[in-house]
């Protein structure tokens, strides 16, 4: 049944999540797509997309957005995809807020001791890594086009990508400022100046 399939899956991601919601994104998306098909690549990167601009974690708004589509595709009714989403975001917050608790008593009383530091140094170069893995895997061709079919997208695509980057990196723009106007951008070129 696709709802235990859910919670299961959710669960799992929830335990081997380390290094927040961006961290996240890889694994959901291995488990979403790639194992369950429960979406297409290009859904998973519109569900990126929108989880980034609503408000909370973003790794539980992609598990909302993840159990609403994949019940939705199993041919289920819209109030049993509300169902889905809520398995899928109860899930995935289950066993690490439980570990949290633990955890937080356990380096309140151990935070200075050298094996306590080595691990946390390890744990930091790991969050990075998969935050990286997972910035990859949204360079793709259903974000950014692909140059061989529609070269004006891919180059549009790419100059908003770096202007973005740049802006942010550099310049320290507001994340919010840089949404509105990617939006902004986003209607204009695609909306008004060439409609798709």
């Amino acid at each position: 049944m696709i709802f235990w399939k859910l919670f299961y899956t959710f669960l799992r991601i929830g335990i081997f999540n380390f290094g927040g919601g961006y961290a996240m994104i890889a694994l959901i998306q291995n488990e979403v797509v790639t194992r369950n098909g429960w979406m297409t690549m290009q859904e998973f990167v519109d569900m990126v997309a929108v989880s980034q601009m609503t408000p909370g974690p973003i790794g539980i708004n992609v598990a909302t957005y993840a159990g609403y589509t994949a019940v939705l595709h199993a041919g289920y009714s819209l109030p049993m995809a509300v169902l889905g989403s809520f398995i899928a975001s109860f899930s995935v917050i289950l066993l690490p807020v439980v570990a949290m608790i633990l955890v937080t008593r356990f380096l309140m009383k151990m935070q200075d001791k050298p094996a306590v530091q080595t691990m946390l140094k390890t744990l930091r170069i790991t969050f990075v890594g998969l935050i990286a893995a997972a910035a990859l895997l949204l360079l793709t061709p259903e974000s950014f086009g692909s140059p061989s079919q529609d070269t004006l997208q891919f180059i549009i695509s790419v100059v908003i990508f770096l202007t973005v980057f740049i802006a942010a990196f550099r310049y320290k723009v507001s994340p919010i400022l840089l949404l509105v106007l990617s939006g902004v951008a986003g209607f204009i070129i695609y909306g008004l100046i060439l409609p798709v």
